[in-house]
């Protein structure tokens, strides 16, 4: 039976698909539209596993804060282009997933790629499937953090999706955590204090510090002294107490945060893509294999 304009039309409203992809897809099943529907699906499932080995570095954060104030979620959903990124029904996917994952509370990445997306509906992986099949690319629920303060607030950054941070603080007040969230961003502190840092990283700090005194002509005391007063800067510049507040540079966070009679409980720092390895290629190169057929 031939295929009419009506059905093509109904097919993409309901699926999103392109006008060919749904004029194939009725053709294939004789104009039955939920046929199509289904047939779509087996189709873009196959070409999503086809995609899901390419590598997905771009992306957004998405935060999500619970009603109360108490709780707040942040999540990395990756995609292969910045333009997909933008692309709403990917944008939207991720903000239902963080929603997820403020209602639920998954300990782990497949614990929640399990879960519906929604109330009633396809499980979040089969959604990601079938958002790959429809959008043409591979995309990933990456990670995901979740921070609690039961007697305090939570404060939130985003600097243009491709940075987020979430902070859990004791006293103070929400326009405060906002301004240590927003300073974690820019100053991408690695612990709140110095106590927070690993004997192994400072360990490797003072080799390196040692390695850059040798042939000083200084005296083995000098040049412990030397070593100690670095890694005494070191701890300061990796710290958030240690660290100068981004808006006052004259006063340090660690004063701040006394000031107010506040402490900072836990905060996470997600950024796009972070120690993704990302494919380099020649870009002329890639259109002029796909021209002649490679």
């Amino acid at each position: 039976m031939a295929v009419t304009a009506i059905q093509v039309k109904e097919l993409r409203e309901r699926t999103g698909a392109g006008m060919m992809e749904c004029k194939k897809a009725l053709t294939e099943v004789h104009g039955d539209i939920d046929a199509a529907i289904e047939w779509m699906r087996k189709q873009g499932l196959a070409k999503a596993d086809k995609k899901s080995g390419r590598i997905a570095a771009e992306g957004i954060i998405t935060i999500e804060v619970s009603n109360n104030n108490h709780k707040a979620v942040i999540i990395e959903v990756n995609s292969e282009t910045d333009f997909v990124a933008k692309n709403d029904d990917f944008c939207q996917f991720a903000a239902k997933t963080a929603q997820r994952v403020l209602i639920s509370n998954p300990k782990t990445l497949d614990e929640l790629l399990s879960m519906p997306l929604e109330e009633n509906s396809q499980s979040i992986d089969e959604v990601r499937q079938n958002l790959i099949a429809k959008i043409g690319e591979n995309i990933n629920v990456r990670r995901f953090s979740v921070v609690e303060s039961k007697k305090g607030s939570v404060g939130y950054y985003t600097h243009g999706n491709r940075i987020g941070v979430i902070v859990a603080m004791e006293g103070g007040n929400s326009n405060l955590a906002k301004d240590i969230a927003m300073h974690i961003a820019a100053s991408k502190p690695q612990a709140i204090s110095k106590e927070d840092i690993s004997t192994e990283v400072l360990d490797k700090e003072r080799e390196i510090i040692l390695a850059q005194s040798e042939g000083s002509n200084k005296s083995p005391e000098i040049i412990e002294k030397m070593v100690e007063g670095r890694l005494q800067k070191f701890l300061n510049e990796v710290t958030l107490l240690g660290q100068p507040f981004i808006k006052d540079p004259d006063i340090k966070v660690e004063k701040l945060l006394k000031n107010a009679q506040a402490n900072i409980l836990q905060f996470i720092r997600l950024e796009v893509g972070e120690g993704v390895e990302k494919r380099v290629c020649d870009f002329a190169e890639e259109v002029r294999d796909q021209a002649q057929g490679g």
